[in-house]
This record gives structure tokens, C-alpha cells and sequence, in this order.
């Protein structure tokens, strides 16, 4: 099987994954789609969030790993729809994206999005140790 092909299923099993756990734990989730970004932007369709947070938009591949991010967008506690993330370098169709949700914790300013890979501030939430994600594949 090529590596197209694994891409597409591991992110098509994700995805269901990501959407039967949004709905298992009520407060926390991430739905998106794949999606044409050439006009810049991303877009998830729904996210339900357990405070104020962010939508954060990160490269990722078939190993399923968070990598840079390239694009974020606020959010507000409770549900949240048809949110768009303006990306901040390029994306190439084919490419695969994780659209997480990530906390307004721990940052020197409310409002301002203070996240680096790896770091604590505006971090990335988790129920039960696990990321709250859809990853997509961009067309």
C-alpha cells in the first residue's frame, strides 16, 4: 500500500475517532473536514469548547504527531461553529493538518495567543491524557 493511501486511511480513522470522542465527552471536541485552503484559510466546523481557548491549527503527517503551528483562530466556552483559522505560511494540498483545541492558560495576557510547540502556555487540552483533534487532509 503506498504512503498516500496510509496517509488517508490513518487520517479518515482519526477523524471518526475524533468524532466519536467529541461526542463521548460532551465539553470537549474538534469536527473538520477535508478541505480546499488555497484561499488561505481552515476552517472546523465545530468545536465545542469547556472555557475560552483556541483553535489551533498544526502540521502533521501520517504518524499523527502535533508539528508547527500554521494557523489559530479564539474560541468561546460552549459550542462554536464554522470556525476559520487564517494560515500563516503556505499549505499544499495533500498536506494533513491537526486542528486541536488549546487553553487560554498560563500566558502572560488573556486574548493573545502565546503557544510554541511544546510549551505550557495557551497549551493544547486533554481529557483522559489524550489530545482533543480532528486532523483533515488539505485539497
Amino acid at each position: 500500500m503506498n504512503n498516500l493511501i496510509k496517509a488517508g486511511l490513518t487520517a479518515t480513522a482519526v477523524l471518526f475517532a475524533g468524532n466519536a470522542f467529541a461526542e463521548s465527552h460532551g465539553m470537549h471536541g474538534v469536527k473538520g473536514s477535508d478541505q480546499d485552503v488555497s484561499g488561505g484559510t481552515v476552517t472546523a466546523e465545530e468545536i465545542m469548547a469547556p472555557a475560552n481557548g483556541w483553535l489551533v491549527v498544526h502540521r502533521t503527517d501520517a504518524d499523527m504527531k502535533p508539528g508547527p503551528v500554521v494557523g489559530y483562530a479564539p474560541l468561546k466556552k460552549g459550542e462554536n461553529t464554522d470556525v476559520a483559522a487564517i494560515l500563516t505560511e503556505p499549505v499544499k494540498s495533500g498536506e494533513m493538518l491537526m486542528l486541536m483545541l488549546h487553553g487560554e492558560e498560563g500566558g502572560m495576557k488573556t486574548g493573545a495567543f502565546e503557544y510554541t510547540l511544546g510549551a505550557k502556555e495557551d497549551g493544547p487540552v486533554k481529557v483522559d491524557g489524550k489530545l482533543v483533534m480532528s486532523v483533515i487532509t488539505a485539497e
